[in-house]
């Protein structure tokens, strides 16, 4: 989750004409203590199509869950061109499985496409 100022909780959405960084560039792979993080990424089908009401309403739906994690998400990213979010986490016990069912049962069209094999 891209740290702001204003919203330490805003979810930023990847929807420009212009190319993004590639994620692996803008995500970070280790805490500040140099340990690894962990990783999810989730497919949310059609998000880009719909109304930019129901995104809106979506992303804070998201946003509400990752806020409650918020000492445990790193870094999250909605890429609505791909209808995909990538979620970077500090590893704990569960978490790429616990917090994907919250995203799920907050957005029941979400679905896990990726996690770490350990």
């Amino acid at each position: 989750m891209s740290v702001n100022e204003k919203n330490p909780y805003r979810l930023p959405a990847t929807d420009t004409l212009l190319p993004a960084a590639p994620l692996y560039r803008r995500a970070p792979r280790e805490d500040e203590h140099g340990r690894p993080l962990s990783d999810f990424m989730m497919l949310i089908p059609r998000l880009r199509t719909r109304a930019p009401h129901r995104i809106a309403e979506i992303t804070g739906r998201i946003e509400s869950v990752l806020a409650r994690h918020a000492s445990d998400v790193v870094f999250a990213d909605l890429n609505l061109k791909l209808n995909v979010l990538w979620v970077v986490v500090r590893p704990q016990a569960g978490i790429c499985w616990n917090l994907p069912v919250e995203i799920n049962d907050a957005v029941p069209d979400a679905r896990l496409v990726a996690q770490p094999a350990f």
